[in-house]
């Protein structure tokens, strides 16, 4: 059994948790339980989006939630913005706010070397 570090990046991921319920929350923690733990992920949980950046994906109830992150040197999992998917689609303004924010971290991480 694997495991990966899990980080988050911002304060993004943790503005996205206060907006869930402790239902919502738990599913969430199980998921990312998951994504520490297991070498493949089905896709139900998680879907690659494109440079580097991969969705978590939630459902509960009838409410979906998606949350961005990168794998950082093949096992820290950085966590990006989450938000309530209200559309089929992935909207593209979330997907280039991630894409924004991936390039901060790699811009702040190599700042500090």
């Amino acid at each position: 059994m694997m495991k990966r570090t899990i980080i988050t990046y911002g304060e993004y991921f943790e503005r996205f948790i206060k907006t869930l319920s402790q239902k919502e929350l738990k599913k969430l923690d199980y998921i990312i339980s998951l994504l520490e733990t297991n070498d493949k992920m089905p896709t139900k949980f998680i879907s690659f989006i494109r440079d580097g950046l991969f969705e978590l994906r939630m459902k509960y109830e009838s409410n979906i939630y998606r949350v961005f992150f990168i794998f950082d040197d093949g096992c820290i999992v950085v966590l990006f913005n989450g938000f309530q998917k209200k559309a089929q689609k992935t909207p593209i303004t979330e997907i280039e706010k991630a894409l924004k924010i991936k390039d901060m971290y790699y811009a702040d991480k190599q700042s500090q070397n």
